[in-house]
């Protein structure tokens, strides 16, 4: 079970959450990424925790003001990205061309989906996972696994029928061990998680949580 803590643009410290995933990564022999804001990748990778892009432009080199280069966010340390979450949407071509740019650029890829159905698309474009969030339960106190474990168990379908070697994680609304536990007896292989650590008193205590049934 991989558990991605994805920091968005809240206003916590990359570096600590970073240092208490990587502790409790070590400890528990847990696989936890950091997902921190372009301008903190490497701060965050010389951590030691595996860290992610939140998104990559789906550009090479060249005249390309403002995109996120794939290869500029590999030199800074990340391993991976996420792609086409929900707060950062792309059309169908710009996802296909973002997953091929990280796949340049030797970048792990999830790419986000609202739906099934979309996660049945985005599957056929072949990244390494692709994850489930409803919109409406994003930054919520509910998790997608307890509030509507259907779309976890139809997202796990979806891929399984277009691409059996592409993982299924979930998120939206993910915040405890129990929740991780859910999404993995629904077939999940992996959880997206924002606020439930990056707005957390003690980040570490969260994610020492989540870890414990696994």
């Amino acid at each position: 079970m991989f558990i991605l803590v994805n920091l968005k643009a809240y206003p916590c410290d990359p570096i600590e959450v970073a240092t208490a995933a990587r502790d409790v990564a070590e400890a528990s022999g847990a696989r936890i990424g950091v997902a921190p804001q372009a301008a903190d990748l490497a701060r965050v990778a010389e951590t030691g925790v595996e860290t992610w892009a939140q998104h990559v432009s789906p550009n090479a080199h060249g005249s390309h003001t403002g995109s996120t280069l794939a290869e500029a966010v590999a030199d800074n340390g990340a391993e991976g990205t996420l792609i086409n979450h929900s707060e950062n949407r792309l059309k169908l071509a710009d996802v296909d061309g973002s997953v091929r740019a990280a796949e340049r650029a030797d970048l792990e890829t999830v790419v986000c989906a609202n739906n099934p159905a979309q996660i049945g698309a985005a599957a056929a474009l072949s990244p390494d996972a692709v994850a489930v969030e409803p919109p409406e339960l994003i930054g919520g106190d509910v998790s997608v696994a307890t509030a509507d474990p259907g779309i976890v168990e139809d997202a796990v379908a979806a891929a399984e029928d277009v691409d059996p070697a592409v993982d299924v994680f979930c998120g939206a609304g993910v915040s405890t061990g129990d929740d991780v536990d859910a999404a993995g007896d629904l077939g999940a292989s992996g959880v997206l998680l924002a606020s439930g650590v990056a707005k957390a008193d003690d980040p570490a205590a969260v994610l020492e949580d989540l870890v414990s049934g696994i």
